[in-house]
């Protein structure tokens, strides 16, 4: 398939078009255009165009459309739209994502857009999952699904089946359940087919299934589905009955989310915000964490003023020159540390105690720092600087990285065991503590090696 590429010639035209409110060559250009790619076009759209553009297409469409959209367009795009036409994009969603583009709305406008849906199975079903916290199971999960009763027969089973199907977008699995409704298991479409008719579901399903509860994490979810490779998954409540199914796209979707949040969070970005975001939003994303290299380095200026005698020192002022460096390599190896561990938290790759972890860090740093303090050393020697100058140096360096690798560890552990996202320790709060333990360490390891 052609990948589409969206031009300023074919924006334009559009925008020409809507102008001059043509909507017959208008739906001619769109008609065969994706829903994911239209949802493209109206992000680039002025948002009277775009929603006139949406008010084009049946309900059908529409809603395929607002899935796709960004949040900031949907939301304008919601507020233009009746509450009736919404509930009819609604109905023709899966609930799951009928479910995140309600819960959107405002409260009173949530109320509406139910009562107006005339399909009152659905109505339930979205408040059900409404109910639940996002990035839940019960958040994520749709409430569309196909199952079978133990004591159907296969001529009966597959009558039923064949109903439910058609609310299903894709049958990943036929689960079964008890007269309660309880998950006892799942059915293999094979056995289905080639089973004699009369025969019942409980002699044929497979009791083996593996289910999430309805309270489970979003990340557990994932990684569980990823450990299984699922491509589905379905959901139990605390009484085991089936409440639902999450698929694969929900979970990746998830992911993705989350990765772009430890990704700001990392670098020192506070909330879920954008590059299009408002220039207030954008501050208060930000501030909090520049806040803290300000205080971070007026800590520094702090340190350096206890060692204010060097500067005046003839023979050792060379190592404010140095000072940089030391920081440099501080938050560089914090960073490298808390980075790895914080990636073996989200992969549920580490394990052991703290002190199994801390001691492999502590040798792998005292490799690192042996070889890089030999050759800054040998730097040293070919710029002739005193030798028990470039040993302190050395020597602080070492230092400096094994605090730092050891911080860089422990960190992200013990915020993780705190309930804390420990992807906040890849940013610049390991990195402004690292610079004040490692300016710290050089000074005051040089004033116990020379004495000033």
């Amino acid at each position: 398939m052609e990948t589409f590429q969206l031009s300023e010639e074919l924006l334009k035209k559009i925008a020409d078009l809507i102008l001059a409110k043509k909507n017959t060559p208008l739906k001619k250009i769109v008609k065969d255009v994706h829903f994911a790619d239209m949802a493209e076009i109206i992000n680039e759209l002025n948002e009277d165009q775009g929603i006139y553009l949406i008010k084009l297409f049946d309900s059908e469409k529409t809603s395929e459309i607002l899935t796709e959209l960004n949040e900031d367009v949907r939301e304008k795009i919601l507020k233009a739209l009746s509450v009736k036409e919404i509930a009819d994009a609604f109905e023709e969603l899966d609930s799951d994502d009928a479910a995140d583009i309600l819960g959107e709305l405002s409260e009173k406008r949530k109320e509406e857009v139910i009562s107006e849906i005339s399909d009152n199975n659905l109505a339930d079903d979205l408040k059900e999952l409404l109910s639940y916290k996002e990035d839940s199971a019960g958040g994520l999960m749709a409430k569309e699904l196909v199952l079978a009763n133990e004591n159907w027969s296969i001529t009966k089973c597959l009558k039923e089946i064949k109903k439910q199907g058609e609310n299903v977008t894709r049958v990943h699995s036929i689960y079964v359940v008890d007269d309660k409704q309880k998950l006892i298991g799942r059915l293999s479409l094979k056995d289905l087919i080639i089973s004699p008719a009369k025969k019942l579901i409980k002699d044929i399903y497979i009791p083996k299934v593996d289910s999430v509860n309805v309270y489970e994490d979003g990340e557990e979810v994932a990684k569980i589905m990823s450990k299984y490779d699922l491509e589905a998954i379905p959901v139990v409540n605390n009484k085991k009955q089936l409440v639902g199914r999450i698929t694969i796209d929900d979970i990746v979707d998830l992911i993705k989310e989350e990765a772009e949040e430890d990704y700001l969070l990392a670098a020192g970005v506070q909330g879920d915000v954008e590059a299009d975001d408002s220039i207030f939003e954008l501050t208060k994303a930000r501030l909090p964490w520049l806040f803290l290299g300000l205080v971070g380095g007026l800590g520094s200026v702090f340190i350096l003023e206890g060692f204010e005698e060097v500067m005046t020192h003839p023979s050792y002022k060379t190592l404010f020159f140095f000072t940089p460096l030391i920081a440099a390599m501080a938050g560089n190896v914090g960073v490298q540390s808390s980075a790895i561990i914080v990636q073996g938290l989200a992969n549920d790759v580490v394990k052991g105690s703290l002190v199994s972890r801390l001691l492999k860090e502590l040798g792998l740093s005292l490799i690192n720092g042996f070889i890089l303090g030999f050759l800054t050393i040998l730097f040293g020697l070919a710029t002739n600087l005193p030798i028990e100058l470039s040993i302190t140096i050395s020597l602080s360096m070492l230092c400096v990285i094994v605090v730092a690798a050891l911080i860089g560890t422990s960190v992200p552990i013990l915020l993780d065991k705190k309930g804390i996202d420990p992807a906040i320790a890849t940013g610049p709060f390991i990195t402004t503590s690292n610079d004040i333990f490692g300016i710290f360490l050089f000074f005051y390891i040089a004033k116990i090696i020379l004495g000033f």
